[in-house]
């Protein structure tokens, strides 16, 4: 990858993948909706290899993009500058954060449809939106590691897929392709491969906000094998759109 890697938010999951992009020795361009001045602290902490701009700049200075945006924010992505361009889809519909959807909740599109229907001229791939942030930045590990983990990928360009696998090999998980962005439900809150089997089982007892996030960051990861993914992914049944979170107070 001769281009950075482009990031459009930069919360939990974008500044996650960020530390794993530079780690992984890659260049890293990062905005956000606030502005570039706003994530100096983050730029410093990255270091060299990372810089901020506007959504605009990563859009048209990267080749491959992570939108690591809520699902409600999918229509801010520039879609004249992404145009031609592979954008990595990290979102998960959450009616309690997005308002609800119908086409999301009469199941007539996924997610990622409609981030693809908004970015007609770019090559939407989900991925990274089935693992928890913590998971993510703890479970990534060396190409041919024992203990590597597979996540799922979903897109209708085969060479955007590959290119997709390709980041994923790189910041430290094996891809496995689960078919076209209608088929991306599979991996979605509320599927076998959301999230827990990559952790132990959540806690039963009520948590702070602060209680739970300490809790993720502590949890040890779970490997989970191609085969697996591939099982959890077969066995998959289309519930109602969205997910739950666990019980903050």
């Amino acid at each position: 990858m001769t281009a950075p890697l482009g990031i459009i938010g930069a919360g939990a999951i974008g500044g996650t993948l960020a530390r794993l992009a530079v780690a992984a020795g890659l260049d890293v361009v990062l905005s956000n909706s606030r502005g570039p001045e706003t994530l100096t602290e983050l730029v410093q902490e990255l270091g060299p290899h990372a810089r901020a701009a506007t959504v605009t700049e990563v859009a048209r200075e990267a080749d491959v993009v992570i939108a690591a945006i809520p699902l409600i924010a999918h229509t801010d992505l520039p879609a004249r500058e992404l145009a031609g361009k592979v954008v990595i889809d990290t979102t998960n519909y959450y009616p309690q954060r997005d308002g609800q959807i119908s086409d999301l909740d009469e199941q007539k599109s996924t997610a990622s449809q409609l981030v693809q229907a908004h970015l007609s001229d770019s090559h939407v791939v989900k991925a990274f939106n089935n693992i928890t942030f913590a998971s993510l930045g703890n479970g990534a590990r060396p190409a041919g590691s024992p203990d590597r983990s597979t996540l799922p990928i979903a897109g209708e360009n085969a060479a955007a897929k590959e290119h997709a696998a390709d980041v994923l090999d790189t910041l430290g998980y094996d891809a496995l392709d689960i078919g076209g962005l209608a088929d991306s439900w599979r991996s979605e809150p509320g599927t076998p491969v959301y999230c827990d089997p990559y952790m132990p089982a959540w806690p039963t007892q009520p948590l702070s906000f602060d209680q739970l996030l300490q809790w993720l960051l502590a949890a040890p990861v779970i490997p989970q094998s191609t085969q697996r993914v591939e099982e959890l992914v077969a066995t998959a049944v289309r519930g109602p759109a969205g997910g739950f979170f666990p019980e903050v107070q």
